[in-house]
């Protein structure tokens, strides 16, 4: 069961529900009862896109049904931007591979643009990277609130290789950023961050799985997430740790801020270890604005609105710490500070 399936086919019952486990707190099925038509070859310019000027190449999918790949040569330093637009009632299909040869880097600047239509969009994304190279995805969700969004990324490491991703959305009508890691250990890294902040009746699904393949292999996770109104947010996270895969180091953490009663947070972390000699830990809390430092920042006189806006700033930014790219941080802190201007 798979969004790219239903559209392929045109077969609503293709779609994942919430008899899936995975799909549980996103179930599709009972939302869509018919698929829109599949989106022209050309669509309508939604601006430069948010990462305009930083990237060395851009490439944009906007049709029905659209095939991209991108190969780094060996030695190479790239920055790329990929942007996935979506408009009006109408449906598109897309895949993306890139190859990131042994030694090479890239950084990887990913858009998701829509507009107000009802429409549904699906990509799938793989990323290959040869032993030594290096991948910095950052990705920017800016769907419209009608919209649905699955975007499923598969990233498969080879021996010393390193990807970062940081993922950062508003939400949608349904929307799923997914992620799935094969890590091969021999001293290959990963670093998973992200944020949601929601509002309305938006909802966002972030989901992942890093499978530890092998020794000595590191991972690290950190998701923030606010959600006010009638949004409804939701983290999947899950590690599992194959046999022999030894001093494996791993650590997830979720947080989250509700700021209303209708507000909703599901969060499932998930550590499966079958190996003994490891280090994994993960943590996961949801709740409210500490009153305490509210009223601290009241008697120095902030305003409310003020106080409360930038103690969520705060406490999300940490998940764009590491950000590499000083170009894409400054996009991201840009766009926290402008879903934190509307008072919760």
């Amino acid at each position: 069961m798979s969004l790219s399936a239903a559209l392929e086919t045109g077969d609503v019952g293709l779609l994942p529900s919430r008899r899936d486990e995975d799909w549980r707190w996103t179930d599709l099925r009972g939302l869509l009862r018919v698929l829109p038509p599949k989106a022209g070859t050309v669509l309508a310019a939604l601006g430069e896109g948010p990462f305009a000027g930083l990237a060395d190449q851009t490439h944009v999918l906007t049709g029905g049904a659209e095939t991209l790949t991108v190969v780094v040569p060996a030695g190479a330093n790239q920055t790329l931007a990929l942007r996935i637009i979506s408009q009006g009632e109408t449906s598109l299909s897309a895949s993306a591979t890139f190859r990131v040869s042994a030694g090479s880097k890239l950084v990887l600047l990913e858009s998701y643009e829509g507009d107000e239509g009802a429409y549904v969009t699906n990509l799938d994304l793989q990323f290959e990277i040869e032993p030594g190279g290096s991948l910095e995805r950052l990705a920017l969700a800016n769907d419209g609130a009608d919209g649905i969004l699955v975007s499923k990324a598969v990233a498969v490491l080879g021996g010393g290789a390193t990807f970062t991703q940081t993922l950062a959305t508003s939400g949608a009508r349904r929307q799923r950023l997914e992620t799935s890691v094969d890590h091969p250990g021999a001293g290959a890294r990963v670093e998973l961050n992200g944020i949601y902040l929601l509002a309305g009746k938006r909802h966002a699904d972030l989901t992942t799985t890093v499978r530890h393949m092998g020794v000595d292999g590191h991972t690290q996770q950190l998701t923030k997430g606010v959600v006010r109104d009638q949004a409804r947010g939701v983290f999947q996270g899950r590690i599992i740790v194959e046999e022999g895969a030894d001093r494996t180091e791993a650590r997830m953490g979720h947080h989250a801020l509700v700021l209303s009663d209708k507000a909703e947070v599901d969060a499932k972390p998930e550590l499966l270890i079958h190996a003994d000699d490891v280090q994994c830990a993960h943590g996961n809390t949801i709740g409210a604005l500490d009153e305490d430092a509210l009223f601290y920042m009241a008697q120095r006189g902030l305003p409310d609105v003020v106080a409360r806006t930038l103690l969520v700033a705060a406490f999300v930014s940490e998940a764009i710490e590491g950000v590499g790219h000083d170009g894409a941080r400054a996009v991201l802190e840009e766009w926290i500070a402008k879903a934190m201007e509307v008072a919760p």
